[in-house]
């Protein structure tokens, strides 16, 4: 292992040379390093893994380039162990070289987001191909059930009747025993071999359904539809990138998904693959039902939520091509097609296509980068887009509902005056959904039962012992508990400062709208759900919550965010959001726009079907706040405009770049000291940095940030990764873990 050295004049011409990266976490640790290609490695090529030694250690690399010389003396030149299969497509290699250069991340780091399910770091995959004993009746053994003269026990006939009638069949379904299984094998009446099993994910359709044919499309989507088609059908060159990129802006229940599926058949016509992005898990089993009704099972779908054997089996049918249309979140703008030509970003509004983690990619910059380096089109789509995709995509508008309805009316509710989280007009009216035998879904943008605990006496709060935040009460779980680290604790009887028994609860959380409406409703044939991160911890439970509030005659629907995110029920009658200026009060210069999504998104869930024209409530202390006016009178343009205009003027993207760098140490002096040294580093054209200033404490660690705010992005990325990189080396670096989050959300 010898890092290469491009400074020395002296190249050595060898057998092919493998440069390779080292899956490691270090930050400080840069390659690629040269690796000697010897007998038998002839065949490897970019994207192939390898197991290499590495700092006295064998470790899992990545084939990032090949060569024919090296700086490197010969002798000194290492070779891999071994390969591991199956490896990663090379344009997903250059497109995690891509992510590391655009998110100040470490190659090794970026590389992991692509790599085959089950890979991680390990030098032997965690999963692998499930491979089964499989019967099947050959011809001598059909003709034995005709043929009255051949000597066939009871239970050797039922088997083979069970072949004829069902085909191929694992072993353990066939009704016979191992033994008896083989004893018709030698006699040529069955055949038993080893095949390869596909373990199926399991997807309930939810909502609205669409048919296997394509419905008429309306006036509006045929002038969406002809451009991106027209895209498709171009050939190399005849269009520029910019010519390639889409913002589909209809409102809620205007067939956007119709279009998706409409461009996605005329990629495939072309002979091209197709990505369809969704912002959460909780949409993929809705869109993935969609797409199967019209496409079959040339559609895969990519999520954590999946089994590792699972997700393993659908990565290999789209990295053999036997699937040709990925469905996911974020992280399938990584599925292994090969010549993709449409990449669709649904719902291209939600924060949840940026990742937490190292890297912290935005799916939706990285989808636009995979679409351009692929010569694909992208298109994005959503009812409250973002500014930034306003500014650099072409628009193609869809005014109207498919059905012809209006958008249902909103009512503002002044919540100043209340004394119960339920206004008055929404109980009268969520009783009139119950009486009429309707739908309703309610959004609480909090769960748990109250914000927290206080003393009446003396005032205390209840504060998690490693964060900086108070505690949530969860009654039904009888403790108090922190959302960021996972503390938990039981709920207090007494105060353990004065003694008190008079305990405060505030504020109202998903779980105690779910209980005030039970108890207002009190009606068994009127259920009421709930969705949040609570109630959907375990594997396909979002989907089976969604399914229960589908399969429902009546009912409301109780949760999060999630029950704003493009659901399709057509009796759905009445929304509300409770708490709407919420978001409002963050120090977030998307709070404006993240507010008004979240009630357009909310108000378009209501009124699609049948059952009338819809209605929805806002209650709100900030009656008069210009994102909830605004998406009150679905003035979706109006609230664009005025956006990007007060963004333009106070320099925030899509005018500029955003670096946000935290530094956290036990220790706030360190954490501090580090964020000040990347500070002083940093030094980019036209980028101003702001900071460093303390950041709350999390999960026991100390923290400070400093924001970079750019008009060069390309050259305030490169700064800042280079005084992260630095500082990350010096002994106050060593004590202190760095962040660099490009495009923060």
């Amino acid at each position: 292992m010898i890092q290469v050295d491009r400074a020395r004049p002296t190249l050595h011409a060898v057998p092919p040379i493998a440069r390779i990266e080292p899956l490691t976490t270090a930050r400080a640790l840069r390659g690629p390093f040269d690796y000697l290609l010897g007998p038998g490695l002839e065949h490897v090529q970019v994207g192939t893994l390898l197991v290499v030694p590495f700092a006295g250690r064998d470790v899992l690399g990545v084939v990032v380039e090949l060569a024919g010389e090296t700086g490197v003396p010969p002798e000194k030149l290492a070779a891999p162990r071994s390969v591991v299969e199956p490896g990663v497509p090379a344009e997903l290699v250059a497109l995690a070289r891509w992510i590391t250069d655009e998110y100040c991340s470490t190659p090794a780091r970026a590389l992991g987001l692509v790599l085959p399910p089950g890979a991680g770091r390990a030098t032997r995959p965690r999963v692998r191909t499930r491979r089964v004993l499989v019967a099947e009746a050959t011809d001598a053994g059909r003709a034995a059930l005709a043929d009255g003269g051949q000597r066939l026990t009871p239970k050797q006939r039922e088997v083979l009747e069970t072949l004829a009638a069902a085909g191929p069949l694992p072993a353990t379904q066939t009704g016979g025993d191992h033994g008896g299984l083989r004893r018709l094998a030698d006699r040529g009446l069955l055949q038993l071999e080893q095949r390869e099993q596909r373990r199926r994910p399991v997807h309930a359709a939810v909502g609205a359904r669409n048919g296997a044919a394509p419905p008429r499309l309306t006036a509006e989507q045929i002038a969406a539809l002809e451009p991106i088609v027209a895209a498709l059908e171009a050939g190399d060159g005849a269009l520029s990138p910019a010519d390639r990129r889409f913002l589909l802006h209809g409102v809620t229940g205007s067939g956007k998904t119709e279009v998706y599926l409409q461009a996605a058949a005329a990629a495939l016509r072309a002979g091209r693959n197709v990505i369809v992005l969704v912002p959460e898990i909780a949409l993929a089993p809705q869109t993935v039902a969609r797409f199967q009704a019209r496409f079959g099972d040339t559609v895969a779908v990519l999520h954590s939520q999946l089994g590792q054997g699972e997700r393993y089996d659908e990565w290999m049918r789209l990295r053999r091509g036997e699937a040709r249309i990925c469905v996911g979140p974020r992280s399938a703008v990584f599925a292994p097609l090969a010549d993709v030509g449409l990449v669709i970003v649904d719902e291209e509004h939600e924060p949840a296509y940026k990742h937490e983690g190292d890297p912290r990619y935005d799916a939706r910059r990285v989808a636009a980068r995979r679409a351009h380096d692929a010569g694909a089109v992208l298109l994005s789509g959503s009812a409250t887009p973002r500014p930034e995709s306003v500014h650099a995509l072409r628009r193609l508008r869809i005014l109207r509902r498919v059905d012809g309805r209006p958008l249902p009316p909103v009512e503002i509710l002044d919540m100043r005056d209340a004394r119960h989280p339920l206004h008055p007009v929404t109980r009268e009216a969520l009783g009139d959904v119950r009486r009429a035998g309707r739908k309703a879904i309610v959004l609480v943008n909090r769960r748990g039962w109250s914000n927290f605990l206080s003393c009446r006496s003396c005032g205390r709060v209840w504060n998690c012992p490693e964060c900086d935040v108070a505690l949530v009460l969860h009654r039904s779980q009888r403790a108090v508990s922190c959302h960021h680290c996972g503390h938990s604790e039981r709920v207090p009887r007494t105060c353990p400062d004065c003694g008190s028994v008079s305990l405060a609860r505030h504020g109202a959380g998903t779980e105690r709208i779910e209980q005030e409406l039970i108890e207002a409703i009190g009606d068994p044939a009127f259920p009421v759900f709930r969705l949040d991160a609570d109630t959907t911890a375990t594997k396909g439970a979002i989907a089976k919550a969604l399914g229960q509030f589908d399969a429902a005659p009546a009912g409301v629907l109780v949760g999060t965010q999630i029950v704003a995110k493009g659901h399709d029920f057509p009796d759905v009658t009445l929304g509300v959001v409770l708490d709407a200026d919420q978001t409002l009060r963050f120090p977030d210069f998307r709070a404006e726009e993240r507010t008004f999504s979240l009630v357009a998104q909310l108000a378009g869930r209501a009124g699609r079907g049948q059952h009338g024209d819809g209605r929805v409530l806002v209650q709100t202390l900030a009656t008069d706040a210009p994102s909830i006016v605004a998406a009150a009178r679905h003035d979706s343009d109006g609230f664009l405009a005025g956006e990007l205009g007060r963004r333009e003027i106070l320099r925030y993207p899509p005018f500029a770049s955003l670096i946000r760098v935290v530094c956290s140490a036990p220790d706030a002096a360190d954490a501090h000291a580090a964020a000040d040294a990347v500070a002083r580093l940093v030094d980019a054209p036209g980028a101003t940095v702001l900071g460093p200033a303390p950041l709350f404490r999390l999960r026991g660690k100390e923290r400070s940030q400093l924001v970079i705010k750019a008009t060069q992005r390309r050259a305030a990325v490169q700064s800042v990764a280079a005084a992260v990189d630095a500082v990350a080396r010096t002994p106050v670096g060593r004590r202190v873990s760095l962040s660099a989050d490009v495009d923060p959300q």
